[in-house]
């Protein structure tokens, strides 16, 4: 099939990439004429594992190339794809649509003939029946110009295999068995033969799946540090009560990992768009206890910058610290509310002298955050340091050997926000070691 993915940012790279590696013809979209030559050329201008080759593959084959006309991508494309951002508004916390709408109102002009564009952003329940109509009015096909809501699952660090083998595909329909299902079990049919589960629905469903899925995951983060602001407060070990809830088969050890908590660009601004759209249909009652998941995750900012304060004996004031992480997760580089970041330019504002290192994602740091130090290796920044915070849990920080930078250090003393590392291990090597949630 012919498809257009219109926004090539993180989700519409990715699933321009995938689709032509699932055998169709794609033809990628953007307003931003830099972007689409560097994707044009192979490149991808962002970090994610694999991408950059499997993009650059297709590209070469003529199977995928890019465009920023939108009169192009409306004669090339069967089934358009809408993959641009739904960013926090500024000041408030409902979700921004302006790129959302722009996509509609720059594409169904030009749509003669049939068509199907199908949404993969995460927006408000609602959105999709508004989309619709809108669609339906703007373009010279009328009715025949369809909407289909098919939400994105992917995962920074895994997204490639979050679109080749997904866990489901949802398909949010404005009618039941309606032609838009047919063209999307077409685009598909390679996961489909596959086995993947596939739920059909109606708009408001699909795009709940979406918000209810991130509310979940936020939830269960801030459950085990909450239980961490327990365990530090009664000398307990919240890495042994992790363990031992996550054998139990109704709550399962995925994302029970407590540390500094989550960041990013889609899981705290989703989950408040989620509250302020709940507010909006007059029951925000439901979802109050998102104000609090949200508070907990927040809180373990301020615990980590208080635990340093605590180590280098109640003054960061002069004090030379080293933050390993500057992304928000591992196998990424974005740096989007990142708490390492969050945490590093705290500490620089209660007079410490920051030097952060992160494998990927230094680029992108010093943009967002010029005034901070930054260094080579993950050695360079520990030189001289009266503490050490490990913040993203790159296996890079894993693999360094703390006898052998016990050397480098002022004094080794290590805070480990995502307890990741072995603390027999650093303490072993004469660490004063302390982490989120233990003794």
């Amino acid at each position: 099939m012919r498809l257009t993915v219109i926004g090539t940012g993180y989700l519409g790279a990715t699933h321009a990439a995938c689709m032509a590696e699932i055998g169709h013809e794609v033809l990628g979209l953007d307003v931003q004429t830099e972007r689409i030559a560097a994707l044009q050329s192979g490149r991808v201008p962002f970090y994610e594992p694999g991408l950059e080759d499997l993009l650059a593959k297709h590209v070469a084959s003529g199977r995928l190339r890019f465009t920023t006309s939108y009169a192009e991508a409306a004669e090339f494309g069967e089934v358009h794809f809408s993959c641009v951002g739904t960013p926090q508004k500024s000041g408030e916390p409902g979700a921004d649509l302006r790129h959302v709408d722009a996509v509609v109102d720059s594409l169904a002009p030009h749509l003669h003939h049939p068509t199907l564009l199908v949404g993969k952003s995460t927006v408000p329940v609602g959105t999709a029946e508004r989309l619709a109509e809108r669609l339906a009015r703007l373009a010279p096909a009328g009715a025949d110009a369809q909407l289909a809501w098919n939400p994105e699952f992917l995962r920074e660090g895994f997204a490639i295999d979050d679109t080749l083998r997904p866990d489901r595909l949802v398909f949010g329909l404005g009618t039941p068995d309606s032609a838009a299902e047919t063209l999307l079990r077409q685009v598909y049919a390679p996961l489909l033969d596959r086995g993947t589960p596939l739920v059909t629905t109606d708009f408001a469903t699909a795009e709940l799946v979406k918000a209810a899925a991130n509310a979940f995951l936020a939830t269960k983060i801030s459950f085990i540090n909450a239980m961490a602001e327990v365990c530090e407060a009664s000398g307990a070990d919240v890495t042994q009560l992790s363990r031992a809830l996550s054998y139990d088969p109704r709550i399962g050890g995925r994302f029970l990992n407590a540390g500094l908590g989550f960041g990013g660009g889609c899981l705290p601004k989703d989950i408040r768009a989620f509250m302020a759209r709940a507010a909006e249909l007059g029951v925000d009652q439901a979802l109050t206890f998102l104000h609090e998941v949200d508070a907990i995750n927040m809180r373990r900012r301020d615990r980590m910058v208080e635990l340093a304060r605590e180590q280098c004996g109640g003054d960061l004031l002069g004090r030379r610290i080293a933050v390993w992480g500057a992304a928000f997760k591992p196998d990424s580089d974005d740096v989007r509310d990142s708490p390492a970041l969050n945490v590093a330019a705290r500490l620089q504002l209660h007079g410490a002298d920051v030097a952060v290192y992160d494998p990927k994602a230094m680029d992108n740091a010093r943009k967002m955050y010029p005034s901070l130090g930054y260094a080579a290796s993950p050695t360079e920044a520990a030189q001289g340091a009266d503490l050490v915070l490990h913040l993203t849990e790159w296996q890079e920080f894993a693999d360094l050997d703390p006898v052998l930078l016990a050397d480098e250090v002022a004094h080794p003393r290590m805070l480990d926000g995502r307890n990741a590392l072995d603390p027999q291990r650093w303490r072993g090597a004469g660490w004063t070691y302390r982490a989120l949630g233990r003794p």
